[in-house]
């Protein structure tokens, strides 16, 4: 579906040519993107399109008001093919981003771990929308292979968090963390699949991982970027990413460091050809 008021990064999205061997990325901030593949299957990842978690972080004291405009709308998500979420929380699973989205005639499929499955359905999802997802578990959609990696919940209140694997087209492998605390499962469960990118929360808060974490993931998985997120959209949340590459550096890796601007499209492509197993497999 068509939305005939597109914002200017979704018009660029729309735009940009993506050759085989290649994929286009942007960053939505705090943990929100948008992947394009050579086939033009669009891909979004946990959008935070609104300001709804001021008022939820002020029920705890804490200062969660937006502090960079969303560069996208509810309404730019119509033309997805689908958009996957890491865990239920509302930064993540925005009500004030879906519903919109919904009310504009948005048809297009979810994928998303158990708990957060069953956010989508109170927020007027339609189970056929949803495609369930787990750890070690693949999904296509169109030249997207996408498999779900483990990852450590904040509390007991969503223990589905996961983390995901991507790559279309023969593409550069992505790995996005997700929220998560430090573990070497994370490592040992993702290293063998040898992602040329990993994007990874650094915030530190909330039992995520803080820059010296992020760094020492990074080190154990060994990509050719490292890209930093879930730290620039709230004051209570705010962590310098440059405080990452400190510690990139410290572990050998500061010529990984490669922080995206939020509502600009990047194209990488991949550089070079590694032995890896399928995300199938």
């Amino acid at each position: 579906m068509e939305n005939k008021t597109a914002s200017k990064m979704a018009k660029a999205l729309a735009e940009t040519q993506v050759p085989v061997g290649s994929l286009a990325m942007g960053w939505l901030g705090q943990a929100g993107f948008v992947l394009k593949s050579p086939k033009g299957t669009l891909l979004g990842l946990d959008p935070y399109l609104s300001n709804s978690c001021e008022a939820l972080g002020a029920q705890h004291g804490f200062d969660m008001q937006r502090m960079v405009p969303a560069p996208l709308s509810p309404e730019d998500l119509l033309p997805f093919h689908v958009v996957a979420f890491t865990h239920s929380h509302q930064d993540h699973i925005d009500p004030e981003t879906i519903q919109p989205y919904l009310r504009a005639g948005g048809s297009g499929l979810f994928i998303a771990p158990h708990e957060a499955s069953d956010q989508l359905l109170s927020l007027g999802v339609r189970s056929e929308q949803i495609k369930l997802i787990w750890p070690n578990h693949e999904v296509v959609i169109g030249d997207f292979s996408i498999k779900a990696t483990f990852a450590i919940p904040l509390d007991g209140g969503d223990l589905n968090h996961i983390g995901y694997l991507v790559e279309a087209s023969g593409g550069p492998r992505i790995y996005f963390t997700g929220d998560t605390d430090y573990n070497e499962i994370l490592s040992i469960s993702v290293a063998p699949y040898r992602p040329d990118i990993v994007v990874t929360v650094i915030n530190g808060a909330f039992r995520n991982l803080g820059p010296r974490e992020a760094a020492r993931l990074v080190k154990e998985i060994g990509p050719q970027w490292a890209v930093p997120c879930h730290h620039d959209l709230f004051a209570d949340n705010r962590v310098p990413d440059r405080l990452f590459r400190t510690n990139l550096v410290l572990q050998g890796m500061g010529d990984t460091f490669c922080p995206l601007v939020q509502g600009e499209i990047r194209l990488f492509v991949k550089t070079h050809d590694v032995e890896r197993p399928a995300l199938g497999s």
